[in-house]
């Protein structure tokens, strides 16, 4: 089978994992690395035998998928460029900074007949994929995801940046239209909110409760969902579920009549497989793992918990109103 002429666009913190994963596989021939720091794309370039580009417009013609890994502002105006070129695209999240934005290059992608993927990475995680088969109509779904505060990713709120991760998972699994949301939060450090509590109720009756914050003391990225035959609980970070269902009873289970199932998947990678993934589906010309629509749906679900955030936030002045 031919190689997939593949570039990776934008080689900073993430993107240079994505040319690393590319340079490694059998059926990709990287072309290239692109990124307008010169002495970044050179040094990336290097390291992974690769050429070097300061342009992303020198890349048409020479390949027929890309990896977009460049600040989220510019991911619509990079994202059309390669789709109006009929190249297949792989943009990482969020999809855009707009609902509508994001529409237009899912219809372009449509229209042009291409694979146009997000880059939802926790959708890979091992953990993730083991609990996909037994995943059955969550009636109530709690999820965390707590981190030690970085400056990296501090330019958009911790929804765009952590709890998007969340959204599209639980979007996932219940399938089903969105009833009702109330979210909260506050800047605390940054400029932009730091942490956020949204309570989602769906039309089928579940319910998730989400929370995101950048200012733990720890780093925690757990969900648990509760349905009607158990309870299932996911650590992404340290890639583990417990099961908990009916079953021959077991003293390591404080529920009467119930069985306990703990198992850890130390061997995967995320980002290896979200990427076989893409040019799985760029080979076979079927539909990626996650899809613009799906990304498209994660990202009107993050802003619209970040709009009712900002319209509620309030000064405290000290003083009576």
């Amino acid at each position: 089978m031919k190689k997939v002429r593949a570039a990776v666009v934008g080689v900073g913190y993430l993107g240079k994992f994505h040319a690393e994963k590319y340079s490694k596989m059998d059926n990709i021939e990287l072309v290239g690395v692109v990124d307008s720091n010169k002495a970044q794309a050179e040094d990336i370039a290097g390291n992974v035998g690769a050429k070097a580009f300061f342009d992303y417009r020198d890349l048409f013609g020479r390949v027929d998928a890309v990896s977009i890994a460049v600040p989220t502002p510019l991911h619509f105006e990079l994202g059309k460029a390669f789709l109006e070129h009929g190249i297949d695209v792989l943009i990482e999240k969020p999809i855009t900074t707009t609902v509508e934005e994001a529409d237009e290059l899912i219809e372009i992608a449509d229209r042009k007949k291409l694979v146009f993927q997000v880059g939802q990475l926790e959708r890979f995680n091992p953990a993730v994929t083991a609990v996909q088969h037994v995943v059955d109509h969550p009636i109530f779904i709690e999820s965390n995801r707590l981190g030690i505060y970085k400056e990296r990713g501090t330019d958009v709120s911790v929804v765009l940046d952590l709890m998007i991760h969340d959204i599209d998972i639980i979007l996932n699994f219940v399938r089903s239209g969105i009833k009702y949301c109330n979210a909260m939060g506050a800047s605390v450090v940054s400029d932009n909110i730091d942490i956020a509590n949204a309570h989602i109720e769906f039309d089928n009756g579940a319910v998730a409760n989400v929370t995101a914050s950048r200012i733990s003391n720890k780093n925690e990225r757990k969900i648990r969902l509760f349905q009607k035959d158990g309870y299932i609980s996911v650590d992404f970070a340290n890639r583990s579920i417990i099961h908990v269902r009916p079953g021959k009873e077991d003293n390591n289970c404080p529920i009467p009549g119930m069985h306990l199932e703990e198992k850890c998947f130390t061997d995967g990678d995320a980002l290896e497989d979200e990427i076989r993934s893409f040019i799985h589906a760029v080979e076979t010309r079927t539909p990626p793992e996650v899809t613009g629509p799906m990304g498209r749906d994660a990202l009107k679900m993050a802003l619209n918990i970040t709009q009712q955030i900002q319209k509620s936030s309030r000064i405290y002045s000290g003083q009576n109103p």
